[in-house]
Parts: C-alpha cells; structure tokens; sequence
C-alpha cells in the first residue's frame, strides 16, 4: 500500500472520530465558557517554587488537553495563509501558539523558538515566567534595511524561513495589537562587533588592513589603577547579524527532497516520538515549526549589497564546530576554514 493510500485511511478513521469530538466539545463549550482571551499574566513571584505541582498545573493550565485538532472541528477557523505572496498582508501571518487567544487561530504546527522552546517550556512550568507573557517589540526595528525581494514571492525559492520573519512586529502590527493574536518574530537582526585572536595576527603580520569602516580599532585598555594601558588591544570587526529560526513551508521542503508531502508529514510524526499529531490530523495546515537549531548570518559591508546584481560577494556557509571555532582544537579544520571565509568577507 503507498503512503498516500496509508494517510488516506488514517484521514478516514479520524474522520470518524472528528464527529464524535466536535459533538462532545459543541456540549463543552455550551456547559463551560471561553477562557479570557487576554489573562492578566501573573509575576514570576506568584507562582514560587514552593507552589505544588498540582496546584501550579491547575493554575497554568485549567482546562482539558487538547491533544489535536482537525480541519472541520467546531470553531476551528486557521488565519489566511499564502506561503509566497507578494506582500506581508496578503500572506498573513505565521501562528502556532497554543494560547487560548490564538489556539483556533492557528496556521502552523510546531513552536517558536527552534530548540529554545524546551527551555521556555521549563521556565514557565518553574513559575519563572507566564504564558501569556507579551513582549515589548518597541526599538527592536531592523538596524539596517533588508526590504522585500523577488524570490520572497515565489513559493518555491524560500522554503525553510519566513522571510517576513525580522518585520513581524511592523507588518503585522494590526493582528498583535488589535486582534490579540500571538505573533511572534522569527528573525532578529542587529549590529555586532566580530573579536577574534586570529584577526589581530593578521593586522599585525600586515595581511589586513584597518579601513575604519569595517576593520577598526578595538577601544584602548585600561590598567588596574585605571590609567590607560599601552598594551595593543587588537582589532574588530563591524558586521550585522541575523539570528534565523526555521519555519518550513512543508509542500516545498518535500518537493526540495523529492519525496511527496504526505511521506514527510508521517516521518516526521513518527520519529519526533509521535510530538505533533497536526502534522497528521491537519493536512491542511503547510507550516512547521521544528524544535531544531537555526542559523546565524553575518554580513560584511553594506547590507543592500545583497541584492545588488552589479556587486561581487563573498559566501562561506559554515557547519559551527564547538570542538574547533570555540575551543580551538586540532582535532579538525573547521576554524582555519572559518577565519579564511571571515578573512575573504572583509576583503
């Protein structure tokens, strides 16, 4: 039997099953009202970890669980979504949280964050933290502009990223504030000064030069008694970064493998442990959140020379080595090949 003959049949069965919960939740939601969409979230000092474990558990999550949902159950009505639009409004934002503002809302599978959102998990099982703790996205603007391209409108170009991602708190402003949806960014992008050991030999051995612009002079030290310190306190350099987490567009990551959307809608249910049902039970749904690492840009020079067809750049996509690029170990090459590429971007 093929994949999509195996989905197919458990679509089916679940069907059946999607009668029986939408009839008991229709009485549920008669019997018991609606959680507040916008709960005063409580200070880290109201749940101590003195609390007990039922008592805090009630306190976070008083309702029943949700194990999934299906794509015609009772009040279940996803955003709009339109992976590859040609701009932030007609492609919507992206929602996966579980809030009870946002949960029949929901457009994506998995959670924010990649692999931080264990740790999020555990600060707000701690008490250390609510869940329904709204950040404050004033002065969090991209430093420098990174507008819209080409190949943000076509769905097959971009496939493992939200490309809106960085300008979630500006383009989606209406659906944040006004309609109280959970709406997170999945890109931050900043200004930062690169410090290796590695480029101060080269400036001094004379294989790079100090332009001021990108290469400059690390600021003078200063002596235990506090008077200025004649020792030569190296060089950094002036990039921006990006921190990227992963949002897959799951139709184009399978055809980026070959393989149809149903075989790895299955695999990746069984062997996260069986972590997400929706992959299996909302085939409607194209957007996953895996709880995976993401990935760190550095940018050298000017940022809009990134898609200036007339300019020549330098890319090195690099593996991070802890073993290597941290600790400097011989057991492999990763960090010479590191510091050539960074070496390279400058030039």
């Amino acid at each position: 039997m093929s994949d999509d003959a195996v989905l197919t049949q458990i679509l089916a069965q679940l069907k059946v099953l999607q009668v029986q919960q939408q009839t008991i939740q229709a009485k549920l939601d008669a019997l018991s009202p609606e959680p507040p969409s916008s709960p005063t979230p409580k200070p880290a000092a109201a749940a101590p970890a003195t609390v007990a474990a039922p008592a805090r558990s009630a306190g976070l999550y008083p309702g029943r669980v949700n194990l999934t949902t299906y794509p015609d159950q009772h009040g279940i009505t996803p955003y709009a979504l339109r992976w590859g639009a040609a701009d932030a409004e007609t492609r919507g934002p992206v929602i996966c949280s579980r809030l009870p503002s946002t949960i029949k809302h929901r457009n994506a599978i998995g959670a924010h964050s990649g692999s931080y959102s264990i740790y999020r998990a555990l600060s707000i099982a701690m008490g250390a933290l609510s869940p329904t703790h709204v950040p404050d996205y004033s002065n969090t603007e991209p430093p420098v502009s990174i507008p819209p391209q080409p190949a943000w409108s076509d769905p097959s170009k971009i496939v493992s990223l939200d490309p809106w991602g960085h300008l979630v708190p500006s383009v989606f402003e209406r659906q944040i504030k006004h309609e109280a949806l959970d709406v997170r960014p999945s890109i931050a992008v900043t200004k930062a000064h690169l410090k290796m050991s590695e480029l101060d030999e080269c400036v001094r051995k004379g294989e790079l030069d100090v332009d001021g612009k990108i290469v400059v002079r690390s600021p003078k030290a200063v002596n235990e008694d506090g008077s200025p310190s004649e020792r030569d306190t190296g060089v950094e350099v002036l990039v921006s970064k990006a921190a990227v987490e992963p949002v897959w567009y799951l139709p184009g990551v399978a055809e980026r493998f070959g393989i149809s959307e149903s075989l790895l809608r299955r695999a990746l249910f069984e062997d996260t442990g069986g972590m997400y049902p929706e992959l299996i039970t909302r085939p409607d749904i194209k957007i996953f959140l895996p709880p995976i690492g993401g990935l760190t840009v550095y940018i050298f020079g000017n940022p809009a020379y990134l898609s200036d067809e007339s300019k020549h750049l330098t890319l090195r996509v690099h593996d991070e080595c802890n073993g290597s690029d941290v600790f400097g170990s011989d057991i492999c090459t990763c960090k010479p090949y590191l510091t050539y590429a960074i070496l390279e971007s400058i030039r």
